[in-house]
């Protein structure tokens, strides 16, 4: 049996069953909407499982799901050395979004990661405190600002309206995904000329970490039904490797 995680609730669940329905793979949720059941039919042998989007990474890390679609951001942040576990089979053309550093509109000398650097420097200088940036991307944000060379700043956990915590106080600058920046703009932030961090969008990825053995048959199947190149497998069939 080949296990497939998909987003179990909105848009990402609708626009992955209609990806999967346009090549002949119908899916479909079962049961009431508290029930986290589904079937597939076209392909013998796949099982759907449904998880949300930020749980289906570190099922395919564990190696308890074969494929799993999700956001290709969820995946870069929640798993180090995400390439060694994972691999990415197809790129789904939907759920478009970049995460990206935005500070208040008013700070009218800060464009660039330059200039948010300087006023990092600043800002702690006056105040006492690093300038804080609200996200609930700590991996990605944390590697990107260390590449650019900004040091001075705390990241600070935002589960919530990141786009609000400027406005409340609890941090002056966030790094956050949008698609249009209108709720950035209604917030009064500006995007940094240098700041994006990834252009994320819906992906197919593959474990490394599965159990293989009774699946790549499956596996092959699948691809030809979605007119897919099947992921080269180890010659134990244990477990994926990288083309």
């Amino acid at each position: 049996m080949l296990k497939i995680g998909v987003p179990s609730k909105g848009r990402l669940m609708e626009k992955t069953f209609d990806w999967f329905g346009a090549r002949g793979v119908t899916m479909a949720r079962t049961g009431n909407e508290r029930e986290y059941s589904g079937a597939v039919d076209g392909v013998a042998g796949v099982e759907l499982v449904l998880l949300s989007a930020g749980e289906i990474p570190r099922e395919l890390a564990a190696g308890r799901i074969h494929l799993g679609v999700t956001g290709s951001d969820l995946v870069r942040d929640k798993l180090a050395d995400w390439d060694r576990q994972v691999a990415e089979w197809a790129l789904l053309g939907f759920g478009h979004a970049n995460l990206i550093i935005a500070v208040p509109a008013g700070w009218i000398d800060v464009d660039t990661l330059d200039d948010l650097d300087a006023a990092a420097a600043a800002f702690r200088a006056t105040h006492g405190h690093r300038l804080r940036i609200a996200t609930k991307y700590h991996r990605l944000v944390r590697d990107f600002l260390t590449e650019k060379g900004v040091a001075d700043y705390a990241l600070v956990d935002s589960q919530g309206a990141t786009e609000g915590t400027v406005k409340n106080l609890t941090a002056e600058a966030i790094a956050d995904i949008t698609s249009t920046g209108e709720t950035l703009r209604a917030n009064h932030l500006k995007i940094l000329s240098d700041g994006l961090i990834h252009q994320s969008q819906a992906t197919l990825y593959l474990s490394h970490r599965a159990d293989w053995s009774d699946a790549g048959a499956v596996l092959t199947a699948l691809a030809a039904r979605l007119g897919l190149a099947a992921p080269a497998l180890a010659p134990d069939q244990a477990h994926p490797v990288s083309r």
